[in-house]
């Protein structure tokens, strides 16, 4: 079993003192030149492998945290007891990346959890679910082992942006968020005919029973009732009208808005994705595939359209 060390990495004892280690020095070196130039930990981590450099006296393993650590250690500026193995210039310049990453990255997972929840596939009905593959790219595919999974890589920026392009279009032109179903609809049952049937012939009755035939009436309200359906997608229609009514375009996301008009995200295995508002009505966000460089396929937005409302999924 590896063990974990006690002295920082880039260091060694010898003689009783804390020193610099040349081969560790030499790769905390390269680790802040190849994070400050675009690398992620990930990648990182797999470079000091592949160089066969040991973490640990008896483990070359890596991981991304390892690397985190090297590079958030101040000890690498120099101490009492540790000679100074990194520039500060350097170390503060890789440190304000990582936070603001690290800012970054939370302030967008915050987002995809919310956008998660209500995402599904259209072709099925299942939920999706968002992996990293090991080039660390995310990716969306359906939950359904019985579902056929998406012919191109489905990325957070490509259903973030057809979001943002479908409440822009709400916003611009409300009208998309027209209803024209009923309020209320009452369709009465084979039952509840036959019993105002029965209340008819009791009474046209030459001798009434009051007590039966009122008793009965409630029984025949009390069945009416439950045959009324009452649909709340006018007010919810009104709901985001407000929400939207002189709004701005929007840049970016807002969370809070997509929480308050959105109930769903439909996506397809064509690329198309369609936005379910809280008062039914779809808009479909008209997608264009591309080849990737990577011979992975792509979503361009291109524009949206209204579709049918109250779909059945």
């Amino acid at each position: 079993m590896a063990r974990n060390r006690v002295i920082p990495f880039g260091y060694c004892m010898k003689n009783g003192e804390i020193t610099t280690e040349p081969k560790e020095v030499y790769a905390v070196a390269e680790i802040f030149r190849e994070y400050l130039n675009g690398s992620s930990l990930l990648q990182i981590a797999k470079l000091m492998e592949s160089e066969n450099i040991r973490y640990t006296e008896d483990s070359d393993h890596w991981n991304k945290n390892m690397v985190k650590r090297i590079i958030e250690n101040e000890k690498h500026l120099g101490t009492d007891k540790y000679p100074q193995i990194i520039d500060e210039d350097i170390f503060n310049q890789a440190n304000e990346k990582r936070i603001r990453k690290a800012n970054t990255l939370n302030l967008v997972c915050d987002d995809l959890q919310e956008i998660r929840k209500v995402t599904y596939c259209l072709e099925c009905g299942e939920k999706l679910f968002r992996k990293t593959n090991g080039k660390g790219r995310e990716y969306w595919n359906c939950g359904n082992p019985d579902c056929f999974k998406y012919e191109y890589r489905l990325t957070d920026q490509m259903i973030i942006g057809a979001v943002l392009t479908v409440l822009n279009t709400a916003i611009a032109n409300s009208s998309l968020l027209e209803y024209g179903g009923e309020i209320s609809v009452y369709s009465p049952t084979v039952d509840v005919i036959r019993k105002q049937n029965e209340i008819n012939q009791m009474s046209d009755s030459i001798q009434v029973d009051f007590d039966r035939v009122k008793s009965e009436i409630f029984k025949l309200a009390e069945m009416k009732y439950d045959c009324c359906t009452y649909n709340d997608s006018p007010q919810k229609t009104a709901e985001i009208k407000a929400l939207l009514e002189n709004h701005e375009q929007l840049n970016t996301l807002d969370i809070g808005l997509f929480k308050a008009c959105v109930s769903r995200i439909w996506i397809s295995h064509f690329c198309t994705i369609e936005v379910e508002f809280i008062n039914g009505i779809h808009i479909k966000n008209i997608t264009e595939r591309k080849l990737e460089n990577d011979h992975s396929n792509k979503c361009n937005d291109n524009s949206c359209e209204s579709a049918d409302c109250g779909k059945s999924q």
